[in-house]
């Protein structure tokens, strides 16, 4: 069971949407007339306005099923289902409809509901992404509805945006983890398909502390795709231990310089990629950094000043 929810303007293109495909039937329908589209829509509008500055009074869920549910899911259990959900997200004492969809494989209702309640309050819409996925896997553990087999289900064809370009770099890390033994191939197999490996560093050291991927501009923490990418856990799948490929990292970037604005910074992984060859196979010695050395030693001059100013004093 997926729920997605999304908020608009205008009843008029929501509703057409809903009823107006072939195959969509109406299940059931709470104060508003069911004559017709037109109709349906005038009732939706006359409440709305009784709070017209109100910018987006149109609520609209989606409600997808599993195919391994399509036996079960007949009209009654999505219209149970659906209603069970509305109250656990706090949509009641309001106008909705709810129609069943059968383009798909995978059983699925859309909720057209008015936010503009009989009372002529607001229905919240505050953490309602959050509440969503709460209220989801709750009726799930209920029904005991089928559970996916996580992302590998998505139907990434069907996504856009952001949510399409997240998808694709997890299937492209999943599948370079299946071709790679060490960081080295694990970067240069993700460079092959379009993704860009960047590490965080604790403040200005050489500790990695993080990782992110990026590609086509769109930048995502690597947990935030998959629990189980964030560093330390691909560190271990890929066989190094945290301290070892620090230091060849640490070896290979000890020139680097960090961003002004930022103090944690991050490094780009064709950089890296480059910098760990050379550190691995003995061709990378890091020249001395002079600069820095009489920085350290003009500081300690001025400590001992310091010190003894106030022995003087």
């Amino acid at each position: 069971m997926i729920g997605k929810i999304s908020k608009g303007a205008g009843f008029r293109g929501c509703i057409n949407y809903v009823l107006g495909k072939p195959d969509a039937k109406l299940l059931v329908a709470e104060g508003v007339l069911t004559d017709s589209i037109q109709t349906i829509t005038d009732c939706f509008q006359a409440q709305r306005m009784t709070k017209p500055h109100i910018r987006q009074p149109v609520g609209h869920i989606s409600l997808s099923y599993a195919s391994e549910d399509v036996s079960r899911m007949t009209d009654k259990m999505l219209v149970s289902l659906a209603k069970e959900y509305m109250q656990k997200m706090g949509i009641k004492d309001t106008q909705y409809i709810i129609a069943r969809h059968n383009d798909q494989k995978h059983p699925h209702v859309h909720i057209v509901f008015n936010r503009v309640d009989n009372n002529g309050r607001t229905i919240s819409d505050k953490n309602d992404c959050y509440r969503n996925v709460k209220v989801c896997k709750e009726l799930k553990e209920k029904y005991g509805l089928y559970f996916g087999k996580g992302k590998d289900r998505v139907r990434t064809h069907r996504l856009k945006g952001n949510d399409k370009t997240k998808y694709e770099i997890y299937h492209a890390v999943k599948n370079s983890l299946s071709k790679s033994s060490s960081w080295k191939q694990f970067i240069s197999e993700l460079s092959r398909q379009g993704i860009i490996t960047e590490f965080k560093y604790r403040g200005r050291s050489n500790v990695i502390q993080g990782l992110s991927f990026a590609k086509d501009g769109v930048t995502f923490k690597a947990s935030n795709i998959d629990r189980n990418f964030s560093y330390f856990k691909l560190d271990r799948m890929l066989g190094e231990t945290n301290s070892q490929y620090q230091q060849d990292i640490g070896m290979a970037t000890n020139n680097r310089q960090p961003a002004i604005q930022h103090e944690n910074t991050y490094t780009s992984s064709s950089h890296i990629a480059e910098s760990i060859v050379g550190a691995l196979g003995g061709l990378f010695n890091p020249a001395p950094n002079y600069a820095d050395e009489n920085a350290e030693a003009a500081f300690q001059r001025k400590l001992k000043k310091k010190k003894k100013r106030r022995i003087s004093w």
